[in-house]
């Protein structure tokens, strides 16, 4: 099964280089369709490049916080410049706290496939 997913410019070169390997993702009804296997064609938003990855395992946790303190945060794709100011809080920009209450985080293992 394909998926479709955008981001923006920055994490959307990260994973093209190979960098970002982890997409942090709410696991909503519609991450919940995503299974080990599965493609995603991700879409970056300020260009329309595309770049197309292989899912390869789900990481489920209840919170950002948890899975902060369990995945590696360079390939979530944080970088030596900034890893020192990574905290879970930087993703209550795109989920709210009750929203991530509702429905717990995944984190998106990939590998580049295009």
């Amino acid at each position: 099964m394909e998926h479709f997913m955008r981001l923006n410019a920055r994490p959307f070169e990260l994973i093209k280089s190979g960098q970002k390997t982890i997409e942090l993702r709410l696991y909503d009804d519609k991450r919940k369709k995503i299974k080990p296997g599965d493609l995603i064609k991700f879409t970056n938003v300020e260009n329309g490049g595309t770049v197309i990855c292989q899912v390869v395992k789900l990481h489920l946790f209840p919170s950002f916080a948890r899975l902060y303190s369990s995945l590696s945060l360079f390939k979530c794709g944080y970088t030596e410049e900034d890893i020192g100011r990574a905290d879970a809080k930087d993703m209550d920009q795109y989920y709210s706290p009750e929203e991530q209450s509702k429905y717990s985080v995944v984190g998106i293992e990939l590998s580049l496939l295009s």
